[in-house]
């Protein structure tokens, strides 16, 4: 009996839309990089850099959902659902999957996640131009590992005997 490849297939599609997703946010935020550091910033760009800081984590985020659910098949929307969906893709877990990104990785979407609800939460108050600049010198010096632990993951489990 040949094996049915097709749930394998459209999570890799899936994964690898999200990734493209992500490489994009990165790349916007390498533009914005120039614009932080070159002087003074107004305060429009650093509220659009902490828009993209903000869409950088809720891509990972997406990204984190879509292997949940089809590895784990279940997304518990409990009062502590975004971090325990961060803490689950550190975890691998025997005869199903690897672990999605490293200890490092999980440091710095850990203050991104932070980041992010202080983002969608600041209605009253102007975001901290030092914490944004900060923050983003922190992304893009680990982009090359948050992509290198995505593309760890997905060879693994590219590899992976879905039968067995």
């Amino acid at each position: 009996m040949e094996k049915d490849s097709r749930p394998l297939s459209l999570f890799l599609a899936e994964l690898d839309h999200q990734v493209g997703r992500i490489v994009r946010i990165f790349s916007i935020l390498e533009s914005k990089q120039a614009l932080l550091f070159g002087g003074a910033a107004s305060s429009e760009q650093v509220e659009s850099t902490g828009y993209w800081l903000h869409n950088l984590y809720s891509a990972f985020e997406d990204l984190f959902k879509i292997v949940a659910g089809f590895w784990e098949n279940s997304i518990q929307p409990d009062g502590g659902f975004h971090a325990n969906l961060l803490k689950r893709m550190l975890l691998r877990i025997e005869g199903v999957r690897p672990p999605v990104i490293s200890e490092r990785s999980f440091l710095l979407l850990s203050e991104l996640k932070g980041f992010r609800h202080v983002f969608r939460h600041a209605y009253s108050y102007e975001l901290d131009d030092e914490r944004v600049r900060f923050l983003l010198r922190r992304v893009l010096e680990r982009k090359e590992g948050l992509l290198n632990d995505l593309d760890q993951f997905r060879t693994a489990v590219e590899g992976l005997d879905l039968d067995s």
